[in-house]
């Protein structure tokens, strides 16, 4: 099973996870944890440790999605990944966003490339990035 496990600081993963679940559904294959603060790098190390203790090296496959790139959360949960003897199997990307959360979820399944994968996801997470400009309306009649 490819399961999609959101790591942050605060509670930007566990935010985006709710957010996540209301258009996707609550799902078993859709993980979160965060470095809250006065937390500890190692607390939250076991905390990863026993959100993905369930997983299985060789049988299940890991999307990563941290917040930010060399973060603790992204780095501890690296290393817990790597003791696991799971790195191998996993996708990780750092800058999550919501459209790249979505897809991933939704989409996660339908490829069995990991590298097609990686690029949907990171094109749905770039696309996100959109300015939305206000046009000037001089016609005041039309308030």
């Amino acid at each position: 099973m490819k399961y999609v496990v959101m790591v942050s600081h605060g509670e930007f993963a566990p935010g985006l996870h709710s957010a996540v679940k209301m258009m996707t559904g609550n799902r078993d294959d859709v993980l979160s944890t965060s470095l809250k603060e006065d937390m500890s790098a190692d607390e939250f190390a076991a905390n990863f440790k026993e959100l993905v203790k369930d997983l299985k090296p060789g049988e299940d496959q890991v999307i990563l999605l941290a917040d930010i790139l060399s973060g603790s959360p992204f780095t501890n949960a690296l290393s817990v990944l790597d003791e696991k003897g799971m790195l191998q199997d996993s996708l990780v990307i750092a800058g999550m966003n919501m459209p790249l959360a979505i897809t991933a979820v939704l989409m996660k399944d339908n490829f069995d490339d990991m590298n097609a994968l990686k690029e949907t996801l990171l094109s749905e997470g770039k696309a996100g990035l959109t300015e939305f400009v206000v046009a000037a309306n001089d016609d005041e009649d039309d308030l």
